[in-house]
């Protein structure tokens, strides 16, 4: 099966979405890709800084909650990749209302949407923290949705739109659920690339709890290309669960990335626990197994790589670092850190 001629990407200047992004634009010679960001803190335009000048690429800068530029942006494609979402758990605690708006519904406007122009596909990138906490057994597509964040409630949200859509209007929905993904252009206010440039500036890593949390982590380029597969593949009105298959704790991945860089200074410092953290998840990913797609790159070597490219790409995390985000870290990890260390002495 061909992909698609034409193409809306939204969310497509944030993290999995301009991955996404630079694979099918290298992949479908053919396809034209028009991407949809409001550019909030975490959509950032250097990470599509080589293709905006292409013909095959559009740029609409606008919020998926906006009706108006929802549907100037959905003209002519054929297809819709939804990425666009509020996806920081620890934000979500401080502030559920944003992320009610855009992940629950910011969709039900593109749903709207896609439903009057008719797209072929409606492709909803959701996550495996819609689950909950796994207690020794891999989640399933069957599995029942039990959220315990505000993040992973409006991402619920939205998946049940979606099915709701499905069942009602016969929105040629599919929905994915991937586990924690990671690798380049991820902002730095997430696990690894938080943990990989404190360790290049010898600050501490802070750690929650006791560190022994469980995630199944997937090479972003491994879940773009499951997400490639189920646009063309998926059977409509299915979930898909995308999976590495290999959970580890957070106190390893933080104790591998010490070890690739062997900083002088940093160190792991257990602090205050999150409110709301799910211990473990662990994914099934048989099914999407059966459509042909399997994982390329190993926990280590695409940890090396995710490495390599924060070290090779210092001037752009030190951006996304820098103003609001220094204020950010402060807040949330200040006094926490504070009293880690004390405890530790």
């Amino acid at each position: 099966m061909a992909f698609f001629e034409s193409i809306l990407v939204t969310g497509g200047a944030g993290f999995i979405g301009s991955n996404f992004v630079r694979r099918v634009f290298k992949r479908h010679r053919r396809c034209r890709i028009t991407i949809l960001d409001a550019l909030t803190y975490a959509g950032n335009l250097e990470n599509l800084a080589s293709l905006l000048d292409d013909e095959r690429v559009t740029f609409v800068k606008g919020s998926i909650t906006d009706p108006q530029v929802v549907r100037t942006a959905t003209q002519g494609c054929e297809a819709v990749f939804n990425f666009a979402a509020e996806t920081h758990v620890d934000r979500s605690i401080a502030e559920a209302g944003t992320f009610i708006q855009t992940d629950v519904f910011g969709t039900y406007t593109l749903l709207r949407v896609a439903s009057e122009v008719g797209v072929k596909r409606f492709v909803q990138i959701s996550t495996d923290e819609v689950y909950g906490s796994s207690h020794g057994e891999d989640f399933t597509e069957a599995t029942p949705l039990t959220p315990g964040n505000p993040y992973s409630a409006s991402k619920s949200g939205g998946d049940l739109m979606c099915q709701a859509f499905f069942n009602t209007f016969e929105t040629p929905v599919v929905i994915t659920r991937s586990s924690n993904n990671f690798g380049p252009y991820q902002h730095v206010e997430k696990f690894i690339p938080l943990f990989i440039t404190n360790a290049i500036e010898g600050k501490d890593l802070p750690l929650y709890g006791d560190g022994l949390h469980k995630r199944d982590w997937i090479y972003v380029e491994d879940n773009c290309s499951a997400l490639e597969l189920i646009g063309m593949r998926g059977v409509t009105g299915d979930v898909y669960n995308i999976g590495a298959g290999k959970s580890q704790t957070n106190l390893s991945v933080a104790e591998k990335i010490l070890e690739i860089l062997r900083p002088a200074r940093s160190r792991i410092v257990f602090i205050e626990d999150r409110k709301g953290h799910d211990r473990a998840y662990e994914m099934d990913s048989s099914k999407l197994h059966k459509l042909g797609w399997k994982t390329e790159f190993a926990f280590d070597e695409a940890l090396e790589k995710t490495v390599a490219w924060y070290k090779d790409n210092e001037e752009w995390w030190r951006r996304v670092k820098s103003g609001a985000f220094r204020d950010y870290y402060e807040q949330h990890y200040g006094d926490r850190l504070r009293k880690g260390k004390a405890h530790d002495v």
